[in-house]
């Protein structure tokens, strides 16, 4: 109820202001924002669920009047932003009326000179400088205080046209007596200090923030808006929380016209998920309650806040019949551009071919055909496991698809001590379909297999409750756990960042 009370009077001050509107510049102007990891986490794309606020405040915007750019660098303090060169990409690319949105402080607290980060700045605002031999990066260095640094920033935005706004620090996620530290007499009293002292904006991001999270109270921020194992950055939900009082520092800015780009009444969408779609035969789709596929537990490993698992499989199906029924066809008009798509078939692909059910598929990966009549006299041609297989990769990549091919899971048979492989059958053929068609491969059949193996023939019998093939809800969420862990090793996959092993 807090949460729901806090998000109506945010969108209620939105709705309510009023915009100003100043002399339109010339072109489309880009904010550039600058900072380290509580303004941009990682990629940007909330691995391990965490966001800076940079990410999600472009939404408050109307990007077809402004460009949002987020350069900041998770690590980075305002000295090391600097020495590593990426203030300089982003001033080469500043235009006359740009601006420029920095927040530093969290990391200028370290060690001045290490060989393990070397990333610490003076505290102040001072003109305290001293020459050292930096021991991480071998160069010689003149290293300044925090407000320097800041105030090196400001003017050469200036010089180049652009219009400054500086923030102060986020505050932490730690309590004491129910309160927030706040860092107003450090890093955010600083950052003050030197936008007043240069005649620019300064938004006093840490105090309404932590303004903020007492309201809502420690039980209610941990867990929520941060997570319970970082009090520094944020979830998806505090990197937005964070954004809406950038954005309400912006409103009520006198001497920054970037307000005139704000929306009025913002659709807030953060993050915008992207979908893993599986398709696949009983091993996969989400059963009975008695049987389960590994599809419905493969969330359990996944980050669902920033996906949404589409399982799509179908019990009963193969490669063959999964199109020829039009279930691919449905699943296909659902697919877009950076979706993810999980494709096993395999166990049903070696049953008759020209009878009922009419699944089987024919060997191989080559373009050998069949034609079958079928009990209601039609007519179907019949294509290779692989044909099929590679059908679904191509159509899939063409709508701009990341397509991940695995080899079905093994049934619960062990001729000769050892669990039944498909390496020279299914298995074998969904490789080369994948490699053909530029998808990424998955070995599950050997990965659980070997897992298998190691637990014994006794306990692998509990995962199967009935035959030899279906899972139970052990089995499915320990082989969606094994899938899991293997693509976590798809590193050329963006899939791998949304893995979250618990």
């Amino acid at each position: 109820m807090i949460r729901l009370t806090i998000l109506l009077i945010l969108v209620s001050l939105f709705a309510s202001c009023q915009t100003v509107k100043d002399e339109e510049p010339t072109g489309k102007p880009t904010v550039y924002i600058i900072g380290d990891s509580t303004v941009k986490h990682g990629r940007g794309d909330g691995a391990g669920g965490q966001w800076g606020w940079g990410d999600p405040i472009a939404q408050f915007f109307d990007t077809s009047l402004v460009n949002i750019e987020n350069h900041a660098l998770g690590g980075t303090s305002s000295r090391t932003y600097r020495t590593k060169g990426l203030w300089d990409e982003v001033l080469r690319k500043i235009q006359p009326g740009d601006y420029v949105l920095m927040q530093f402080g969290h990391n200028d607290n370290g060690p001045i000179n290490d060989d393990f980060r070397a990333r610490g700045t003076f505290k102040g605002i001072s003109e305290k400088k001293e020459e050292i031999d930096n021991l991480l990066t071998g160069e010689h260095e003149v290293v300044h205080s925090y407000g320097w640094y800041l105030r090196q920033y400001i003017i050469d935005a200036k010089e180049k046209g652009a219009t400054p706004v500086v923030m102060s620090p986020i505050p932490r996620n730690d309590w004491e007596n129910g309160l927030v530290p706040r860092n107003d007499k450090s890093y955010g009293e600083w950052s003050k200090e030197v936008a007043h002292f240069e005649e620019v904006e300064w938004i006093d991001l840490n105090e309404k923030m932590a303004v903020a999270m007492e309201a809502l109270g420690e039980d209610s921020v941990t867990g929520y808006y941060f997570y319970k194992r970082d009090h520094t950055h944020t979830t998806a939900q505090g990197a937005l929380l964070a954004a809406s009082f950038v954005v309400e520092g912006l409103r009520d800015a006198q001497e920054c016209n970037l307000k005139e780009y704000l929306l009025d009444n913002p659709t807030i969408n953060f993050p915008v998920k992207r979908n893993v779609f599986i398709i696949g035969d009983s091993t996969v789709a989400n059963g009975d309650g008695r049987i389960v596929g590994w599809g419905r537990e493969l969330s359990a490993y996944m980050d669902t806040l920033r996906l949404d698992i589409v399982n799509k499989a179908r019990g009963g199906r193969s490669s063959r019949s999964y199109r020829y029924e039009g279930l691919w066809d449905e699943v296909l008009t659902q697919l877009n551009e950076g979706d993810f798509l999980l494709i096993q078939f395999g166990h049903n692909d070696g049953g008759n071919i020209d009878k009922a059910k009419y699944r089987g598929s024919l060997k191989g990966t080559g373009d050998e055909t069949q034609e079958v009549v079928r009990e209601d006299g039609t007519k179907e041609t019949v294509h290779t496991y692989g044909w099929y297989m590679k059908k679904y990769i191509a159509e899939a990549r063409a709508k701009g698809v990341s397509v991940i091919v695995l080899s079905q899971i093994p049934r619960n048979e062990w001729p000769h001590g050892k669990v039944e492989r498909v390496n020279e059958s299914y298995g074998k053929w969904a490789r080369e379909a994948a490699r053909s068609e530029e998808a990424f491969f998955i070995d599950l059949n050997n990965a659980v297999a070997i897992e298998y193996e190691a637990m014994g023939p006794k306990v692998v019998k509990q995962f199967f409750p009935g035959d030899h093939t279906h899972t139970n809800e052990a089995g499915a969420r320990f082989n969606a756990l094994t899938l899991a862990e293997e693509i976590q090793k798809l590193r050329s996959c963006e899939l791998y960042g949304y893995v979250e092993l618990k």
